[in-house]
């Protein structure tokens, strides 16, 4: 999430209680979580697994839970719950703000765009022109919709990350990372029936232009799909997933967090995908292997039972 207009580190220590080391006239623009971080982003780590994969991101200034040595020109901000402390911060830049009518007075719905009887647009959504959206669509605050859209009935779009800080010697392990990404949509993009895609963490989960998804794909926070991409029913793709143009998901593909499928790549389908893929490929099976070999794979997995017997009958003649 970017924040309106750079906002001093001081600001920031003073809002969440924190004692700054390092750069202390630094100027932060945005919030990010680690996957996504950029220059000039705040991001917070609590465990020291992660300090130093923290510390020598992207992100200039650093909530963190403990001193330590800090990289010129960044700073952290030293404070006992940084967890809690990016809550706050989220809270302030993003407050929750409910609704009372089916479409925001702060949403802008372009020239040409229909919006059908029982759909739901949410405060500061932004549709372009000669898009369509079908009933019982709910699209959550902050998403930003293209031109020439079609999102079918029964569509979400921008529900919350499904993201928690574990820490398993409190009494509730999981607690909720509030989302303050957003889902943006290019043009020229249709989107299923039934589908779900969540907003980022604190970055934008994005659907690029001339992407075409069948009903029930859903899509996790922070993932970047890319152009002309063609999803088929029931995909699945986790968080943080940056899928490039050309892309071709058959039915039921699932795809785990964090990785990569290269351009142009085709997945058949009930594959499943634990780790990046190179393009210019077609994949199946589980773990995803290139389908020319797999399909030989099977081929003489189907002959054991032959070469079984035939090892029996030679054994039987010695």
């Amino acid at each position: 999430m970017k924040f309106p207009s750079p906002v001093s580190v001081q600001w920031i220590a003073e809002l969440i209680g924190a004692t700054v080391t390092g750069n202390k006239n630094g100027q932060a623009t945005g919030i990010n979580e680690l996957h996504k971080v950029e220059e000039g982003d705040l991001v917070f780590v609590d465990h020291p697994k992660y300090y130093d994969t923290c510390i020598n991101s992207a992100a200039t200034f650093i909530i963190i839970n403990k001193e330590t040595a800090v990289p010129e020109g960044k700073a952290l901000l030293v404070c006992d719950e940084p967890f809690e402390a990016y809550l706050k911060i989220v809270r302030h830049f993003r407050p929750f703000s409910p609704s009372n009518q089916m479409i925001s007075d702060t949403a802008v719905i372009g020239e040409g765009s229909v919006v059908m009887p029982g759909a739901f647009i949410g405060n500061h959504v932004t549709i372009g022109k000669n898009s369509i959206i079908y009933p019982n669509v709910t699209i959550y605050d902050y998403t930003v919709i293209g031109d020439n859209v079609i999102i079918q009935a029964g569509t979400v779009i921008g529900s919350d990350a499904f993201y928690y800080n574990t820490k398993k010697n409190r009494e509730v392990w999981y607690k909720k990372m509030e989302s303050c990404g957003r889902v943006v949509i290019e043009d020229n993009v249709e989107i299923g029936a039934g589908c779900t895609i969540d907003k980022g963490v604190s970055h934008d989960t994005v659907i690029g232009r001339g992407t075409k998804f069948d009903n029930q794909v859903h899509i996790g926070h922070d993932s970047i799909i890319g152009k002309n991409c063609l999803f088929a029913a029931q995909v699945g793709v986790a968080g943080a997933v940056d899928i490039k143009d050309g892309v071709i998901l058959w039915g039921q593909v699932g795809v785990s967090k964090t990785l990569t499928i290269g351009e142009n790549a085709v997945v058949l389908a009930q594959t499943g995908v634990p780790s990046s893929l190179e393009g210019n490929k077609t994949y199946f099976g589980y773990p995803a292997e290139d389908a020319s070999y797999k399909r030989r794979e099977l081929v003489w997995v189907k002959r054991i039972p032959e070469l079984w017997e035939k090892v029996k009958g030679l054994e039987s003649k010695k």
